[in-house]
């Protein structure tokens, strides 16, 4: 049988002392960053399950997996954004159903050198990453790692090295603006950042709905409105104070599509009479909002079970591929049918 890895291995393959070694595995802080990163870089290369000796958690849980949420387009404070929470609360019932910890970070990568650190640095099994934001090319350069244990939730962008998951978002942008438009609603506009990869991909598939209902594209019925209440009603502001004609509204997120509410009904516009909105994400709020929001769903808890058992494969030395989740029109209050 193979013999375990004790601390004297891990000392002598890392030319350091016992002590040494000890401390960087409890993360003390007599032990500079450079050297607890080598030592537990050599630790996981070695299988030595150096989780009884870090610090105490609240839970007696084997594995752990760590999730970052870099700040992504459009979007401030993320951390509190509903979908991420719910996006969060999916990958913490599939942990715990896996019998594993969850730690989220409160970093937020701006470069490859933080990625990188937040691998090289981090004692769990795996990282998730809520989001791609400006990030692709620094995972793909993350990707071609030795020890690239990451998943990443967000769309399938070309020459991907990484694995990803997210839903279909040129399907769900198109089945949004494809059921305003078998309501009959001609001037429908889009709102939402498309300097952000998943929003392109919404807007490409509302674009394709426009080709196949016989509509004309308008740039003027595109507003860039970010992930926030407040920037959808100023856009709804602008095309009514600019004299937009619109009778309905696709939003690349709920946020968005709640703010796309707000502005209309403040302007004095009628939801669904004068104007029908569709939002993207199904978030628990949009069942309650007055009107209740006609949206496009992402199944979160699919979508936490698939990351998690990603990455517990990746640790497993496994090979993994990425996977696009189903979307499904959900028709409520807000479109008048």
């Amino acid at each position: 049988m193979k013999r375990s890895v004790r601390l004297e291995d891990l000392a002598a393959l890392a030319d350091v002392s016992i002590a040494t070694v000890s401390r960087a595995l409890n993360d003390s802080p007599a032990v500079n960053e450079a050297t607890k990163r080598r030592i537990w870089q050599i630790a996981r290369d070695n299988d030595y399950a150096f989780r009884p000796h870090m610090p105490a958690m609240l839970t007696s849980a084997s594995k752990t997996v760590g999730v970052v949420i870099p700040t992504p387009q459009g979007r401030r404070g993320s951390l509190a954004d509903p979908f991420f929470l719910e996006l969060l609360g999916g990958i913490g019932e599939a942990a715990r159903d896996a019998g594993c910890d969850m730690m989220v970070s409160h970093i937020a990568p701006k470069n490859y050198d933080d990625l990188s650190g937040i691998l090289s640095s981090s004692r769990a099994e795996g990282v998730i990453f809520l989001g791609q934001s400006f990030l692709h090319e620094r995972f793909n350069r993350l990707a071609e790692q030795n020890d690239a244990r990451f998943v990443v939730w967000g769309a399938a962008l070309p020459g991907q090295r990484y694995c990803s998951v997210g839903s279909d978002n040129i399907k769900g942008g198109r089945r949004a603006a494809s059921h305003l438009a078998r309501l009959g609603r001609r001037r429908i506009a889009f709102l939402g950042d498309t300097e952000a990869p998943e929003v392109m991909q919404r807007y490409q598939g509302y674009l394709q709905a426009l080709d196949e209902a016989g509509l004309p594209e308008d740039p003027s019925l595109v507003a860039p409105a970010h992930f926030e209440i407040e920037s959808a009603e100023s856009a709804i502001d602008q095309f009514v104070s600019s004299g937009v004609t619109f009778d309905a509204v696709v939003a690349a997120s709920d946020q968005i599509a709640l703010g796309a509410i707000r502005g209309a009904m403040r302007s004095g516009l009628r939801v669904p009479d004068d104007i029908c909105v569709v939002g993207y994400d199904d978030i628990q709020l949009a069942r309650y909002s007055q009107p209740a929001l006609t949206t496009i769903s992402q199944d979160v808890m699919l979508a936490g079970r698939l990351m998690l058992s990603k990455v517990q494969s990746l640790a497993l030395g496994h090979e993994i591929r990425s996977e696009r989740l189903p979307t499904e029109l959900i028709v409520r209050e807000s479109c008048s049918a």
